[in-house]
């Protein structure tokens, strides 16, 4: 699910070297040059929007301006980071890497840095789409004609998608604050749609929050609003989304809380719990968005649970490839949306760990 992100990133973000010690990055970036032995270095872009590849592979999560991470396959590694050379010693502490740049020169750090690389290696750049051009040209263009760029963005997205140990229990860590925020939000749910919000956010932050994100419905469920004002009235039913983050990893859910029996909720109920059922390795997207169709006759596919399988992470949303069998190590998010123009509408969802014979759930609206 995207939302609209804070336009300065707030809450903790130094890294935990208890919770993802530096084997965890090694591990990491052995894979990364395993996946393309002609690369001697990688270029990992990073913005308070889009961070992922980059906090996956340095830690660090760009508060406000973007950073660059230089990854050589010798070890040396630098960042660049935005913001001058005054925020230099306030990003020290968000990453394992030692050697921190201003943003401001990139192209002259890249083209110093390029010099170390093996003659005739090549550089993969990850999330490079994310880069302003300007920006883009004069990396790419610090390497001259000698240096061959190659993206290697999907490379770090595949790695992504199988989580450590040490993730799981992160993302596990999350669900059990996004499980806090959702029984928040019952107890107020009748005191007006801020109210109920704020008292779910606000039970987030009380269990270690790193970040909060909500978006709430006032058609019951047809479409989803983000905050610009204070809404005192109460609705029934409720729909609300909620996605929490805890030491960089996210947990999402979709909630409807309704006082009297919803035909669409109880039709999103049941498919969702069918579709979990389902959930084990060699399992597709596809198929399980087949069971979640079959389970809802008389429903329309909500439009924002489109599609219905994501992968969930350090990104907030990642795709998955319908026909691509599940994994064990990946960890989603089961989305059930239903909608109808008598009926109404309601979503549902749960986050659900592959496991090696089946499937953990880490929480769910069911």
């Amino acid at each position: 699910m995207q939302t609209m992100h804070p336009t300065l990133l707030i809450g903790p973000a130094d890294w935990d070297a208890q919770l993802m010690p530096l084997d965890e990055f090694r591990a990491r970036l052995d894979s990364l040059w395993r996946a393309n032995p002609q690369a001697g270095g990688a270029i990992v872009f990073g913005n308070a929007a889009d961070h992922a590849a980059l906090s996956y592979l340095t830690n660090f999560t760009p508060k406000l301006e973007a950073a660059i991470a230089l990854l050589s396959r010798d070890g040396a590694a630098q960042l660049l980071v935005g913001g001058g050379v005054n925020m230099i010693p306030a990003a020290k502490p968000l990453t394992w890497i030692g050697k921190l740049l201003p943003l401001r020169s990139a192209a002259k750090a890249v083209g110093e840095w390029s010099t170390g690389l093996p003659d005739g290696s090549g550089v993969m750049m990850i999330a490079g789409d994310a880069m302003p051009d300007a920006m883009h040209r004069d990396v790419v263009g610090a390497f001259g004609s000698t240096v061959a760029v190659d993206d290697g963005t999907a490379i770090v997205q595949a790695q992504m998608r199988r989580k450590s140990k040490r993730e799981r229990a992160a993302i596990g860590a999350a669900s059990v604050i996004l499980g806090e925020a959702v029984a928040g939000l019952r107890q107020a749910k009748d005191g007006g749609i801020t109210a109920a919000v704020l008292a779910a956010e606000h039970a987030a932050w009380r269990s270690g929050a790193q970040d909060v994100r909500s978006l709430f419905s006032l058609d019951g469920g047809r479409t989803l609003l983000p905050f610009d004002g204070p809404v005192e009235m109460a609705v029934d039913p409720l729909q609300i989304y909620l996605a929490v983050r805890q030491a960089g990893y996210w947990a999402e859910g979709f909630v409807m809380l309704s006082a009297q029996p919803q035909a669409p909720l109880i039709a999103a109920e049941a498919a969702l719990q069918a579709a979990l059922a389902q959930v084990a390795p060699g399992a597709t997207p596809a198929a399980l968005a087949q069971t979640l169709a079959t389970a809802t006759p008389g429903f329309s596919r909500h439009p924002v649970t489109t599609p219905s399988v994501i992968g969930i992470g350090l990104a907030l949303q990642q795709d998955v490839a319908a026909a691509e069998p599940l994994i064990a190590g990946e960890v989603l998010s089961l989305r059930v949306g239903v909608s109808d123009p008598q009926q109404g509408a309601a979503m549902v969802s749960a986050m659900v760990a592959v496991t090696e014979t089946g499937h953990d759930i880490f929480w769910s609206a069911v």
